[in-house]
């Protein structure tokens, strides 16, 4: 199989655990800076979190990837690479800030100012951060009184650091999903541009629309295995849109046999399937204790017509896994080990949200030590990250992290 730094384009991921080769990630920016106490919630944050920690931090998250011989792919240089077309530029703003629903004559200004091919950084700056209204000034000083009491044209996107929920790379193909909340939906339209445009995304299969009429986001997405995906019905994602996938899915030439519908509360504190269950090693995992006994898995399959089925595996999650992944034994971590307190704490910080870079070898965040101390005793190998600040997001390793290639776990 060819490393990916020997081609120009494609994606490949057919497992969670294997060699990691490149990786999507974006550093947080100005956009933190521009979360208020009056949006903070509106844009999915529980706290203010401090932008210049929270890039160090991941500064020192992408470290460890380049440590591990991973390249790193940044979402700016990507966006920067499809925005020197200027039709491309144009088009990709006029969407953008017809999303915004920022007035027609305010658009209208803006985009002269932003279509200039010599200055993207600007531009990309803008998108992402959000457009102060101290720093754009479209009206004479007897209309501005009418909007005083505004402080952003249109809001930021910092939730754009947790890369794995607007698009999602499945086999050799790609998903753009479709958000939850308002807030996030901008995200995709970036990534909706940079798969149409960009050539390493050239001719791949997409599973999914950002415009399907239901919500699906990537932290539900796991690829157990070349046959078997897990998805989560959840907060964020609906049955509607995992059918559809499904459907998609299974019906290709990707090879997936079997999706797996693994139905969690809805809570944020559960939002994404990651969040309370990811793969470590071939046979090991996390698991939020909370979550195992309401747990209700469904495997989906496709007839030959075309149709799908779906079957209750029931609730047991070990039998589950053991049976799609030809497994005699697995182990679960369970976050928080057997402590109610410490579960709960540390699912809240994202203890369960690991990122595999090679089987048995994760990121993780530091603060987590209980769940941290009992994947040392299993034998997993980690890379601990501080999280001050980048956990204020509620979302973890994987969350900040988007996969374009993995080898093939016997590779």
């Amino acid at each position: 199989m060819k490393h990916p730094n020997d081609i120009r384009s494609g994606v490949h991921i057919y497992s969670e655990i294997g060699q990691l080769r490149r990786v999507l990630l974006h550093r947080p920016g100005l956009e933190l800076d521009n979360i208020t106490p009056t949006n903070m919630y509106r844009l999915l944050f529980d706290e203010l979190p401090y932008q210049r920690v929270a890039e160090e931090e991941h500064r020192a998250f992408a470290t460890v990837f380049e440590n591990a011989g991973v390249e790193v792919l940044y979402l700016e240089d990507l966006f920067k690479d499809i925005l020197r077309d200027s039709d491309v530029r144009r088009a990709f703003l006029l969407d953008f800030l017809k999303e915004t629903r920022v007035g027609e004559a305010v658009a209208h200004d803006m985009v002269n100012i932003l279509d200039n091919g010599d200055d993207l950084e600007k531009l990309i700056s803008v998108v992402f951060g959000g457009w102060r209204f101290e720093d754009f000034d479209s009206f004479n000083v007897q209309l501005r009184q009418l909007d005083y009491q505004r402080t952003l044209w249109f809001d930021p996107l910092p939730n754009l650091y947790f890369t794995r929920d607007p698009m999602t790379i499945v086999g050799s193909g790609v998903m753009i999903n479709s958000m939850w909340s308002k807030t996030r939906d901008r995200e995709t339209l970036i990534y909706q541009y940079i798969v149409n445009h960009h050539p390493m995304f050239n001719g791949l299969q997409k599973y999914l629309d950002r415009g399907v009429n239901a919500t699906f986001e990537g932290g539900d997405m796991l690829v157990l295995s070349p046959k078997v995906l897990a998805v989560g019905i959840s907060q964020r994602s609906d049955s509607s849109a995992v059918k559809t996938l499904a459907r998609n899915i299974l019906n290709s030439d990707a090879g997936f046999e079997h999706v797996l519908a693994f139905i969690i509360p809805e809570q944020r504190a559960f939002m994404h399937l990651d969040t309370v269950f990811t793969m470590v090693d071939r046979d090991i995992f996390t698991i939020h204790p909370e979550v195992e006994d309401p747990l209700e898995i469904f495997d989906i399959t496709a007839d030959k017509d075309g149709s799908l089925t779906a079957k209750s595996c029931g609730g047991h999650l070990e039998k589950v896994l053991k049976t799609y992944l030809e497994l005699s034994e697995i182990e679960l971590i369970r976050c928080g080990g057997t402590s109610r307190i410490d579960a709960q704490r540390e699912q809240w910080n994202d203890a369960s949200n690991t990122l595999a870079i090679a089987p048995g070898e994760v990121i993780v965040y530091e603060r987590n030590y209980v769940t941290n101390r009992l994947l040392r005793e299993a034998g997993v190998t980690l890379h601990e990250i501080g999280s001050s600040e980048l956990s204020r997001g509620r979302g973890g390793p994987r969350c900040m992290s988007s996969p374009l290639w993995r080898d093939d776990p016997d590779a």
